[in-house]
C-alpha cells in the first residue's frame, strides 16, 4: 500500500478543479514577497504553487510523493515556470534553504497522524527565519458531529480520453473518539473495458478543533497563534473549515 502513486495522481489531476481566485488571493495577501522564499509543504501537483508563482511570489515546494512531484513539474513546464522542488517527508525535513514563511493547503497537514504532526511542525519551524510565519488550512468533517453507522463506500470515474479511464473505489471508516478517519482506495486504469493497471492506497487523516490546533502549534514552539478565516470558507460535504496563522 502506498499513498499518491501514479494512478492516484492521474485520477486526482483529472478530477481536482483549479484553485479558485479567492483562495489564491488569500495566500497571496498573507505570504511575504520581499523577505525571502516561501515554502509550500505537501505541494502535491502544484495546484496553488503555479498561480502563486504567476502572482510574483518566490515559492519552493516539497512533497513525499514522486508521482505528485512529477505532475507538479509538468504543470510548471506547461505554464513556463521554474522553481525548486524537493522530495522529502515533511516530518523529517532537511532542506538547503531557509524560508520567510511556509504553508500547507487543503487540509493536507491532517494526513500527518500521531507524532508525525508534531515532528513536522518542529522540522518546519527549524527552516523558518524568525519571525517566519506558518499558515495551515484545516477542516473538521461532518462525521465529527454526525458519525455514520458504517463505512462509507464511494465509486467514481475519471476520464482520461482515447478510451482510457481510471476508476476509484474508496472506503472510509471514522473513529470519532480518536478524531481519525481511515481511507482505503483502489484505482483501476481501464482501456475501454479491460483493466490494464491497478493501485491500492491507504490514507489516515486526523482532525482538530480550534483549541487543539492552537495547543499543538504551541507545543511545537510557535507563538502569536491565531485562528483566522479559511481560504476556502465554503463548506464541502458539511465540513467546517478554519485556518491557523502562527510565528516561528
Amino acid at each position: 500500500m502506498s499513498a499518491y502513486g501514479p494512478l492516484g495522481t492521474l485520477f486526482h489531476d483529472a478530477q481536482s478543479p483549479p484553485a479558485e481566485p479567492a483562495e489564491i488571493d488569500w495566500y497571496a495577501t498573507r505570504l511575504p514577497r520581499d523577505a525571502g522564499p516561501v515554502l509550500e509543504l505537501m505541494v502535491g501537483a502544484g495546484r496553488l504553487l503555479v498561480p502563486l508563482l504567476e502572482r510574483g511570489l518566490h515559492v519552493h515546494g516539497v512533497d513525499a510523493s514522486e508521482a505528485r512531484l512529477a505532475s507538479c513539474r509538468a504543470r510548471l513546464r506547461d505554464h513556463g515556470r521554474e522553481t525548486e522542488l524537493f522530495r522529502q517527508n515533511v516530518a523529517a525535513l532537511n532542506l538547503p534553504f531557509r524560508y520567510a514563511a511556509a504553508f500547507i493547503s487543503g487540509g493536507s497537514f491532517q494526513l500527518l497522524t500521531g507524532s508525525a504532526a508534531l515532528d513536522a511542525l518542529s522540522s518546519v519551524r527549524a527552516h523558518l527565519v524568525g519571525p517566519g510565519s506558518l499558515l495551515l488550512d484545516l477542516f473538521v468533517p461532518a462525521a465529527a458531529t454526525h458519525p455514520p453507522g458504517a463505512a462509507i463506500v464511494e465509486v467514481r470515474t475519471a476520464t482520461l480520453g482515447e478510451g482510457l479511464s481510471i476508476g476509484l473505489r474508496s472506503e472510509t471508516q471514522f473513529d470519532v473518539g480518536r478524531r481519525r478517519m481511515d481511507v482505503t482506495n483502489r484505482y483501476e486504469r481501464r482501456d475501454k473495458t479491460t483493466i490494464v493497471a491497478r493501485e491500492d492506497e491507504k490514507l489516515s487523516l486526523t482532525w482538530y478543533a480550534e483549541d487543539e490546533a492552537v495547543r499543538l502549534l504551541r507545543d511545537a514552539g510557535y507563538r502569536e497563534i491565531e485562528i483566522v478565516p479559511a481560504p476556502r470558507p465554503r463548506e464541502e460535504r458539511g465540513e467546517r473549515r478554519f485556518a491557523v496563522s502562527a510565528r516561528a
